[in-house]
């Protein structure tokens, strides 16, 4: 019998540390560093840039802006962790895991809208722009 209450606990601490480090292990930190808001894209030579975060377990900035036939290129930061690192956005056929923050995923819009943009879970959402 103690053996089977040392088990569960074990199997419950286990649990509990892997839920932190998969849900919330980077939410605080973006906090601190979202001094500013970012509500689009910045254009960078060829392309337009994205930089997503992770502000109260959702993607910030929540809305993003860009231009319709400019490439865009969204990349997650450090603070970005768990499903969030798989990104979707449905309307335009993309879903791509990235691992680091130095990945990216890259398109053109070819259509003016609004679309929603997720994790593979559907946990965390935003909303693109295409003007």
């Amino acid at each position: 019998m103690a053996k089977n209450v040392f088990y569960f606990f074990g199997i419950l601490v286990l649990v509990a540390v892997a839920g932190f480090f998969i849900l919330g292990a980077g939410a605080e930190t973006s906090q601190k560093n979202s001094g500013t808001q970012n509500s689009g894209a910045s254009g960078s030579g060829d392309f337009q840039k994205v930089t997503l975060s992770i502000k109260n377990y959702n993607y910030y900035p929540n809305t993003v802006t860009v231009k319709e036939g400019q490439p865009v290129r969204i990349y997650l930061d450090a603070t970005v962790s768990g499903c969030l690192r798989s990104f979707t956005i449905k309307d335009f056929g993309i879903a791509k895991n990235l691992p680091t923050p130095n990945d990216y995923i890259e398109f053109t819009p070819d259509k003016k809208g609004t679309f929603r943009f997720a994790c593979s879970m559907g946990m965390g959402y935003g909303t693109l722009i295409v003007e």
